[in-house]
């Protein structure tokens, strides 16, 4: 704004996101700040200069903000623990605060999720999470199917020397080790389940398995609706059927690994659809 004068206009939203090479959600969250600080002004596509900006209206750059892979965990793990139910609005303030980010990284976070029918912008603004119904479990619970069994596949061709097997047999003493203390720590598998598939899944080398990834965390893993009194069973049966998993793929048997990931991922929809049941939202 160095070479503009009060009264000029600012350039339109899409001029100044390819000059800073930011998306138009940060555009429109930057202009709406220096609006509420009277630096310009809003009306419509109109964006006159009200005043020069001076350093007090600088924002300060912590050195202590979470990149967007942390930001992910927080978030998947504020869903869990604290049972975040459907239809809830989401005070970006609030959270960006609570997870140490920038408000406009937490909202490109949501808008990131929005295109999966996550989390959606309200009519006045803001977001809102997004309760699932049971034909939008199936969709998923198929389509992930067929990314997984794929993905287990591919691990029983790759050669010893690949990285995949020192992670596989991490993962083996990581389930092991909470297999130990299950009874007081069972909600811990859903890290672990997440780390699980996405290590398998990552040995397939596609953008859209990646961004895809992101969704099964949400709802497989962190699924606010699933019915917490079982939960310490399921995850206990989820253990042992990721370690026959892990045990086909170690044989190098393809079938045997494929049926063992198909398997445990039809469980996983019978009890995605069972919580939906339970809670009404089937």
């Amino acid at each position: 704004m160095s070479d503009l004068l009060p009264g000029d206009p600012l350039p339109s939203e899409i001029k100044l996101a390819e000059g800073l090479k930011v998306s138009r959600t940060v555009v429109r969250a930057v202009l709406k700040r220096l609006a509420d600080g009277g630096i310009i002004q809003l009306d419509g596509r109109h964006k006159p200069l009200v005043r020069a900006p001076t350093a007090a209206d600088r924002l300060p750059e912590p050195d202590d903000y979470i990149s967007l892979r942390e930001l992910e965990g927080r978030f998947l793990d504020w869903v869990l623990r604290f049972d975040v139910p459907a239809e809830t609005p989401l005070n970006i303030a609030q959270l960006a605060k609570q997870f140490s980010v920038p408000p406009h990284l937490l909202q490109e976070f949501l808008a990131s999720l929005g295109q999966f029918g996550l989390v959606e912008r309200r009519p006045r603004g803001g977001w809102r999470l997004l309760g699932f119904t049971a034909d939008y479990a199936m969709e998923l619970s198929e389509f992930r199917a067929l990314l997984e069994v794929n993905a287990a596949r591919t691990v029983t061709t790759l050669p010893e020397t690949h990285p995949i097997w020192t992670a596989i047999d991490d993962l083996d003493r990581a389930h092991l080790h909470l297999l130990s203390r299950i009874d007081r720590d069972f909600r811990d598998f859903s890290r672990l389940d997440e780390k699980f598939h996405a290590t398998i899944s990552a040995v397939v080398k596609n953008r859209f398995v990646t961004d895809f990834q992101k969704v099964i965390s949400l709802i497989f893993h962190y699924h606010y609706q699933w019915d917490k009194q079982s939960e310490r069973d399921r995850n206990l049966a989820a253990i042992g059927e990721h370690r026959r998993i892990i045990a086909t793929m170690r044989s190098r048997d393809t079938n045997a690994a494929q049926a063992a990931m198909q398997a445990h991922l039809a469980t996983s929809k019978e009890t995605l659809i069972a919580s939906l049941r339970v809670n009404h939202l089937g």
